[in-house]
């Protein structure tokens, strides 16, 4: 088949990747003219981005669509920038000169644009239009896509494609638990997805629910900004860092309440029988696969894992869609834009026909091997060591061009954290692609309020 068309959704990381990677190869006359697919992008916001596009709405936006954006002020990389770092882009050649190993959020999307920018793929995009359905009809060999108009209200015709790269991410739908007791809470109860600002808490005793890295964040962010105490409650077992004496860490919480007169604070009762006075919970309960306009047969369910199953490369969804539904960002990450990336270039192969798939016997039986592998995987080195040759695997088969392990920067940091989780962020690390040893940032983490892009170079550059 020649001049496939493509339907590409969301234009985050990982769906920009693949424009990228198509422009790229275009531009270098490494695709035959009869092999380059057309592509047509949906992103439902009004601009590139994904999840790195900030925005105070919570709930729903302008449109009734869904809050897609997850990010509040004051974050910053939780993980060093050398570990998600593009080889052919580096953060020093976007900044020009050397910038500290954990940026913040402006800093890292304006680095993501300036790639982006090196081919112009903005106008590649088509925004403010939601995807509404997808459907795959196995006599036709394709797929019909509804998508709206979100700025004219309007629902369009249906159209076929060939292909569908589902690159909608999988942190936009909170996964929300329920306490005993939760709906009398006197306090503010809110997921991370809906939380913007951490001044809020300060002078508050705050309840963070979860055990990974956004229930850990949301302990420093809150002391950081003022919180009187936080408690850490785990359902399986403890994060256990060698936290500030205003931190504290209990198993599941079992019950919560509290007066309702104005003033009067609440409680948590944990598993262990103990109790603590609070006022705010935060639920830090991580997110769900949730892609209600994909038909479901072609509907990708379960938890977050590093490989989910029924993907064969961890991209091609064997349940449905005759092998050509994909899905990008669709793991558990330790990595991140490199690997988004890895999978786009594996992705535009596939599409151009520089990848032939196997058998489906034999895609179902490496699909479940990476599956086996991933449930024996329990410790963070093992869990690093799975998505380095996961990441590794994709980018040899797609001839990437550069070697993307960098478990060992993986290491370090998770050595920096159990040393002390508050000062993890002011360390340094080398890049491996432009061999530049990152400085000592501006200020502290801890101390590091303003989170501005402009206020990080400046503060990063001493001025």
């Amino acid at each position: 088949m020649t001049n496939k068309r493509v339907c590409l959704i969301g234009a985050g990381p990982s769906g920009m990747s693949v424009l990228y990677h198509l422009e790229r190869l275009r531009l270098e006359g490494a695709i035959a003219p009869e092999n380059l697919p057309e592509v047509t992008c949906y992103e439902k916001q009004d601009d590139c981005g994904g999840l790195w596009n900030y925005t105070w709405r919570t709930g729903t936006d302008e449109y009734g669509e869904n809050v897609h954006g997850s990010m509040y002020r004051s974050l910053w990389s939780n993980g060093p920038k050398e570990a998600l770092e593009y080889p052919d882009y580096t953060f020093e050649q976007h900044f020009g000169g050397p910038i500290p190993s954990f940026p913040p959020r402006e800093a890292l999307r304006d680095y993501l644009w300036g790639r982006w920018n090196k081919y112009n793929l903005k106008p590649m995009v088509t925004l403010l239009h939601s995807v509404q359905s997808v459907n795959f009809d196995p006599a036709k060999d394709k797929f019909t896509v509804v998508v709206k108009d979100l700025k004219q209200n309007k629902l369009l015709d249906a159209k076929d494609f060939d292909f569908v790269v589902n690159c909608s991410g999988h942190f936009s739908t909170p996964n929300v638990p329920y306490f005993k007791g939760i709906e009398r809470f006197p306090g503010r109860v809110m997921h991370t997805h809906d939380l913007r600002s951490w001044r809020e808490f300060s002078g508050k005793r705050v309840l963070v629910v979860g055990a990974s890295y956004s229930a850990e964040d949301s302990a420093l962010q809150s002391i950081k900004f003022g919180a009187t105490s936080v408690v850490c409650s785990y359902r399986s077992k403890p994060m256990d860092f060698r936290w500030p004496d205003s931190v504290s860490e209990r198993p599941l919480v079992t019950e919560v309440g509290g007066d309702d007169r104005v003033g009067a604070g609440g409680w948590a009762r944990f598993s262990d029988g103990s109790m603590e006075q609070i006022d705010y919970i935060i639920l830090a309960t991580g997110y769900l696969h949730h892609y209600p306009y994909l038909a479901e047969q072609l509907r990708l369910r379960g938890p977050n894992l590093l490989y989910p199953a029924g993907l064969y490369k961890g991209t091609v969804w064997l349940a449905g869609g005759n092998n050509r539904l994909l899905y990008l960002g669709a793991q558990d990450q330790y990595y991140t834009y490199t690997m988004f990336d890895a999978q786009a270039l594996w992705t535009v192969r596939y599409l151009t026909g520089a990848i032939q798939l196997p058998s489906s016997a034999e895609m179902a039986a490496d699909a479940k091997a990476w599956v086996n592998r991933a449930a024996l995987s329990k410790t963070d080195q093992e869990n690093i060591a799975f998505q380095t040759d996961f990441v590794v695997d994709l980018a040899n088969q797609s001839n990437y061009g550069y070697d993307l392990d960098v478990s060992k920067i993986f290491y370090e940091w998770e050595d920096h954290r159990a040393e002390d989780i508050t000062t993890y962020k002011d360390r340094q690390f080398v890049s491996k692609f432009s061999g530049q040893q990152a400085p000592p940032p501006g200020q502290p983490f801890m101390k590091a309020i303003d989170d501005s892009l402009e206020h990080f170079l400046a503060s990063c550059q001493g001025k």
